[in-house]
């Protein structure tokens, strides 16, 4: 998942933000809390389309492309395809070897992390094969070592930095500020007190939520904004979550917002694996599909369709496995890179702009494999090459986010957890010798 940078964003004229914040320094009447807004849940009927999208099992995936006799390029089992009958639900033994699976950095109730991530798969209707439960772990492993809500060093600047920054972008007095954040909130500890100690984000996510229920006029101030996007053990996207949780209801045990549950160990490992597995991606090796876990998912082979159009139109692309643009997630009005080169094409693909642009809508569902501009594309590529081109390829982005304080990437990212996957493949191949 790219890591949405931490940003507070403005909504008020500077003068009403004054007023308000001046506000907070008197000690308001009692207000009753807003609830939160339900998620929305829905079942789809089986069989029906989604979205206008026909469901993953109606139409058998494509090999990617042939693959030589004996190539030990294999793929993941197709987990997100439904199986002709439900796997059989994960029982004891089932978890007892998740527990050897387990690497030495889960030191702390090894019996519970393996029954998370086998409720997780029982749920989801997830193949139960060492090689899913590896990759599930492998990510565990590399975003929080195993702790159900891992730290975040220099939480407390990041947050203050981001105060000071709207503060003095609308010209806000400090002392009206400083009075604010004195007020005790919730927990008996002022809004400033709790700042300072500020060690996860599950508890930045519970300090915004605070300021925004309990500080006079918080609710227009922040206009509900929470920065925190990410969480739980496997840093998943809340709005993934949410997404999620539409068309398959959240069903394990939880109280709380959806948030709180992707903050808790057994909900962010559930949507983790989710976000992970739960899609059907015909991908020659688990790096690919751990690249998707960052990016999102398909990114991987929208960056090798990236790649086939630069090759064919004779155009420098950004590969980073976004077709249309997007603008906070969402897509934009403005023409991509990509979106102009394979409009470039048009003639050589034997399409019209409309369908060329109704095929790229779909890059973020695996209908995408089925559509006459992928189809076409890697067509006229293969033809050019003299060969099947990659229709995988780990997306070129650099990771931003106040929370990284190096350089790192996607392909950083992936290749550290395929090494770790590589790991736990030793640890199931000893326990099938033993």
């Amino acid at each position: 998942m790219k890591p949405s940078p931490l940003r507070i964003r403005p909504t008020l004229p500077a003068a009403l933000l004054a007023a308000v914040l001046a506000a907070a320094c008197a000690t308001p009447a009692p207000q009753p809390v807003q609830p939160p807004a339900p998620v929305e849940s829905r079942q789809p009927t089986p069989g029906a389309a989604v979205g206008g999208v026909p469901p993953a099992s109606s139409q058998p995936l494509p090999p990617p492309y042939p693959v030589a006799p004996g190539s030990p390029m294999q793929p993941l089992p197709a987990p997100g395809l439904p199986p002709l009958s439900p796997p059989p639900a994960i029982g004891p033994q089932g978890q007892a070897l998740i527990q050897r699976l387990l690497p030495p950095t889960a030191a702390r109730d090894r019996a519970g992390w393996a029954a998370d991530i086998a409720s997780a798969f029982n749920a989801l209707g997830l193949v139960p094969s060492a090689e899913n439960y590896c990759a599930a772990i492998a990510v565990i492993e590399q975003e929080s070592t195993f702790q159900a809500d891992p730290a975040v060093p220099g939480l407390p600047k990041i947050v203050w930095r981001e105060i000071e920054t709207r503060r003095a972008k609308y010209m806000i007095p400090k002392l009206a500020l400083d009075a604010a954040l004195s007020k005790p909130s919730p927990n008996g500890r002022s809004y400033k007190q709790r700042i300072d100690a500020l060690r996860t984000e599950r508890e930045m996510s519970e300090l915004f939520d605070d300021m925004i229920d309990e500080l006079p006029g918080g609710k227009l101030l922040l206009s509900g904004y929470n920065p925190v996007h990410t969480g739980g053990p496997m840093q998943v996207s809340v709005a993934f979550a949410e997404q999620h949780a539409r068309t398959k209801p959240y069903p394990l045990a939880g109280k709380g917002t959806l948030r709180d549950v992707v903050f808790s160990r057994r909900g962010g490992v559930y949507f983790g694996i989710a976000h992970l597995l739960d899609y059907p991606a015909p991908y020659r090796d688990p790096l690919y599909r751990f690249a998707d876990f960052n990016a999102g998912h398909y990114s991987s082979r929208n960056a090798a369709f990236q790649q086939a159009v630069a090759q064919l139109s004779g155009q420098r692309l950004v590969l980073d496995g976004d077709l249309l643009s997007y603008v906070n997630g969402a897509p934009s009005a403005a023409t991509s890179s990509t979106q102009r080169a394979v409009f470039g094409l048009a003639s050589r693909l034997g399409l019209s702009r409309d369908e060329i642009q109704a095929g790229l809508r779909q890059e973020k569902e695996e209908s995408f494999y089925r559509s006459k501009v992928y189809q076409r594309v890697f067509q006229l590529a293969d033809a050019a090459a003299g060969r099947p081109v990659p229709r995988e390829l780990v997306p070129r982005i650099d990771l931003k986010s106040p929370k990284i304080r190096s350089k790192i990437t996607t392909a950083w990212f992936a290749d550290r957890v395929k090494m770790r996957y590589g790991h736990c493949m030793d640890r199931a191949a000893l326990a099938r010798s033993l």
